[in-house]
């Protein structure tokens, strides 16, 4: 299931893209300058994919991941087989989880796979004879989110090493601030998280982070650091993951960017955000120089395209 990428990218070897704890700054940053080489592909298109068919199994909502896969998969000249949701297959009729993978491996040369439970793509994986892409387990993960996040801040201030990065909003339910973290722990990076206390980053990731070398503050009020950060990673408050309700009710609108919050910040900030977003970034702040957000989902498709290449070629 190991593959290797021509002779200018020999350090990348990847298997399943099950977290983002799998990789090594190495193979971090040859994804990155392959999906660089996507660009022209994504533009005039590539049979080098001709004959491979990818399965998309969303067992939660997704716009962006599952459509950026699918033209990622028609650009590089594949095919797409799927389902968006568990009621359009047999878990509906109660089959499980494994069983169903290893039914759909017989169909495709590669599965996404998105699960609402934690540690549903790594059990895949283990009964899965073909590469598995964890497009979301739960509150745990996004790896591939975290990797086209990268590629956005190096598409746009020109290098990760010696940022300072904010991540806010719901930290301990969030999966693309989870992997976003361990990625940016790889590099020279200093990161700011602000929540409330009651959705501060899980203690396990924050520890595991600072073992790996990461220089870590945390705050309640982004204003506090706003004038010195360089990017600002803007999360949702999820409804979904909260297990009380009224807990969520509490929470939400905890934060909300506006032309005003950002009067101190650099000229240069970049704002991103995994989308979907509620009301935690103001429609004025999206024709500002800051705003990022809506470049990131392009962005994926060409960091996509390069993970599906390294898987299958």
């Amino acid at each position: 299931m190991i593959r290797e990428i021509g002779e200018s990218d020999s350090d990348l070897k990847i298997d399943d893209v099950i977290s983002i704890r799998d990789f090594t700054r190495e193979q971090i940053e040859g994804l990155l300058r392959l999906a660089d080489k996507m660009e022209s592909v994504f533009h005039s298109g590539s049979d080098v994919l001709r004959g491979k068919i990818l399965a998309t199994l969303f067992m939660e909502p997704s716009t962006r991941t599952r459509l950026s896969f699918t033209t990622a998969m028609y650009k590089l000249g594949g095919n797409v087989i799927g389902f968006d949701s568990p009621e359009m297959s047999s878990m509906a009729k109660g089959e499980n989880l494994s069983d169903t993978i290893r039914v759909v491996e017989n169909y495709c040369d590669v599965i996404v796979l998105r699960h609402r439970l934690e540690g549903a793509a790594r059990l895949a994986a283990e009964y899965c004879r073909i590469p598995i892409i964890n497009a979301g387990s739960g509150a745990e993960e996004h790896p591939t989110q975290a990797l086209l996040d990268l590629y956005t801040i190096k598409r746009e201030l020109g290098k990760i090493d010696g940022l300072k990065i904010a991540l806010l909003g719901d930290l301990k339910y969030g999966r693309t601030v989870h992997s976003l973290s361990y990625a940016l722990a790889l590099f020279d990076t200093s990161l700011v998280f602000i929540s409330p206390k009651e959705l501060r980053m899980r203690r396990e990731v924050t520890l595991d982070i600072k073992s790996m070398g990461a220089k870590v503050e945390e705050f309640n009020d982004l204003q506090e650091v706003i004038q010195d950060i360089d990017v600002l990673y803007v999360t949702r408050i999820q409804r979904e993951r909260f297990p009380d309700p009224t807990e969520y009710e509490k929470l939400k609108g905890s934060y909300r960017i506006s032309l005003d919050t950002l009067k101190n910040a650099k000229p240069s900030l970049i704002i991103m955000h995994p989308l979907p977003r509620v009301d935690e970034i103001a429609p004025e702040v999206d024709g500002t120089q800051h705003a990022k957000y809506f470049k990131q989902p392009y962005y994926g498709v060409l960091v996509r395209m390069a993970i599906l290449k390294a898987l299958l070629t």
